[in-house]
Formats: C-alpha cells, structure tokens, sequence
C-alpha cells in the first residue's frame, strides 16, 4: 500500500495546488523538469496524457515510498496544439485564433504509487466569445496568460472570454478532480470528506 502519509503533486502549477488544497489534502510540491515536446504522429490526449504520465514517474523515481500525481493541459484548435506563449505578441495570436471558435482541451492525469502507474485523460469543448484584438491586447496585458496553454485561464480573467463549455471545468483549469480521485483509489486511497486521503482497510 502506498505510504499514507505523503503525497506529492508533480507540478507548479498554482492552480493544480489550489484544487488539492480544496479537498483538504495535505501535499508536497515537486515540480518535475522532463521533456515536454510532442512525438511524431501523437495525437493530443495520448500526449497529454504521456506528460503527465512522465511527470509522476520522474519524482516517483526519486520518492518511491511516496504517491504522486502529475498532470498535464493542452489546448488544440484546428488540429494545432497551443503550448504556453512565448511572448505578448503570440499569446494575442492564440487568443485571435481562439475567438469565436469551439476548441477542445486535454489534460492528462496519473498517479503513481509503488512502482504502478494509473493513467487517465479528459477532454473538454470550450467556446470563446468573439474578440476583438484590443481584448486580446488588454487581457495579455494583465500578465495572466503567459504561463497558460492557449494563452488563457478560465478561472481568472480569462472567463470573460468563454461563451460556454462542454466538459470537466476543473479539467480547464488544470486537474479533473473526480478522474484525479479515481485513480487514486485505484492506487489503494479512498477520499473521506473533510479528512482528506486515508488508505483503504
């Protein structure tokens, strides 16, 4: 059985944090550094879902008593997969493409416990309302796209520009929390409210 008293979320993500911290558990961050580029002929959710795979298996390796969740989000649109921007200037291109348009978004997630990886995706359908540039120009100009793919936070800001959304809103925004638990029982957890993860008997 994984080691009950720790867990660690393989990712920097502030947002993936705030969502564990909601259910009231008690967590380490260990951002995982690995090679994020697409494999050729990967298609979108087999690659997020291999990120977030690798992200839980590369701090497990180093923690192996521990149990680990990695996680991964991509945005794709016009069978392009929109990563972080690079700058100002691609982030309102993203935007620009995005406006209007129905796009879908994979996040990956996996959980690691003794030397077993579970592994699942979610896939959501998000529409944005249509912009005009100088909203793109004042939504990157608050900074908050630059460290998100597809150049926007739903939980933020950028929920000013989804018209709607056909899916797992956590997913969006970065860890789907009924999947996430999933795989932790399959891992040999099981959630209890208000008490956070404990062992299954």
């Amino acid at each position: 059985m994984p080691n009950p008293l720790r867990l660690i979320l393989a990712s920097q993500s502030p947002r993936r944090a705030e969502l564990l911290a909601r259910l009231g558990l008690t967590f380490e961050i260990m951002p995982a550094d690995i090679d994020e580029s697409q494999r050729d002929d990967e298609t979108p959710p087999a690659f997020a879902e291999r990120l977030a795979r690798e992200k839980a298996q590369a701090i497990a390796s180093r923690h192996p008593t521990a149990t680990v969740i990695g996680s991964d989000t991509i945005v794709v649109i016009d069978e392009l997969v929109l990563g972080k921007p690079r700058d100002h200037d691609d982030a309102v291109d993203m935007l620009m493409r995005l406006s209007g348009r129905e796009h879908e978004v994979f996040t990956g997630v996996a959980v690691v416990a003794e030397g077993t990886s579970h592994s699942a995706v979610e896939r959501v359908q998000v529409r944005f309302k249509q912009l005009s540039r100088s909203e793109c120009e004042q939504y990157v100009a608050t900074g908050e796209p630059m460290d998100k793919a597809g150049a926007y936070g739903i939980q933020g800001f950028g929920s000013a520009n989804v018209a709607s959304i056909d899916g797992d809103y956590f997913a969006v925004m970065g860890l789907p929390i009924v999947r996430t638990l999933d795989l932790l029982a399959k891992a040999g957890w099981r959630y209890s409210y208000g008490l956070g993860m404990l062992q299954a008997p």
